[in-house]
């Protein structure tokens, strides 16, 4: 019986030994497989920061200029002659400099704008063919602008500053024709958004409203000193490029 057992032994063993020699001798080894790394891409960071310039096309539109003379002879003043609706093309250019902390842009910015601005109206009941009209020169603005980065490509922004506008008002008949020119200071507010279209070359579009002071513009006729008092504000909506140095 112990023989036996001593048999089965040897023979198992021989089995296995004969195994492991067959699996080496044919170069099987086990497949290692490796774990695939998993590449986590970095959340873009987009940078506004430094000076730009620019340039930019623009609508005049929506101006609030009230017409209405006094005669200084008589002290009659007629306040129902009409609004000056100052409107028309502008083209400007403007230079600023940004500044960015987290996902908020600041920065000054200054610019002039000219072009085709202006209105008339009819006044004749002080005389035949007697018209007013107001022209918009040309605009200097300094402005701050404040904007959050929407994503890493886009900035919606607010803008707050002063404006100077140079004005003509031109009072004309059939048979003559004054030229009083001013110029004005006031406020400019508006909104915009703007977009990269590569690390230095961006888009934007924009309105702004501006609400200058009150000029008395006096005028010198047959009938006496005509002055009246110019409000000249409108709205300006504008589209542009900026380049970022």
């Amino acid at each position: 019986m112990r023989g036996k057992f001593l048999a089965t032994v040897c023979a198992v063993s021989s089995v296995t030994t004969l195994i492991s020699g067959v699996a080496y001798a044919g170069g099987f080894v086990a497949p290692v497989i490796e774990p695939t790394p998993v590449v986590v891409e970095p959340t873009p960071v987009s940078d506004w920061a430094g000076a730009y310039v620019g340039g930019s096309l623009g609508y005049v539109l929506g101006s609030d200029d009230s017409v209405g003379f006094e005669n200084s002879d008589t002290g009659a003043r007629d306040t129902d002659l009409g609004d000056l609706d100052l409107k028309g093309v502008n083209a400007g250019l403007h230079a600023g400099y940004r500044w960015q902390k987290d996902k908020w842009v600041f920065g000054p910015e200054l610019g002039i704008e000219g072009g085709s601005v202006d209105a008339s109206e009819n006044i004749s009941p002080f005389g035949t063919d007697s018209e007013i009209e107001s022209e918009l020169n040309y605009l200097v603005s300094l402005r701050m602008k404040t904007g959050y980065e929407v994503s890493p490509n886009t900035l919606v922004y607010g803008t707050f500053g002063v404006a100077h506008g140079d004005f003509d008002y031109t009072l004309s008949d059939a048979s003559s024709s004054q030229t009083k020119g001013f110029s004005d200071t006031g406020v400019a507010a508006g909104l915009g958004v703007e977009r990269k279209l590569n690390e230095n070359l961006s888009m934007f579009a924009e309105w702004e409203y501006r609400h200058f002071g009150k000029t008395d513009v006096a005028f010198d006729t047959d009938a006496g000193t005509l002055s009246t008092r110019a409000t000249p504000k409108h709205h300006n909506v504008k589209v542009g490029v900026n380049y970022r140095f």
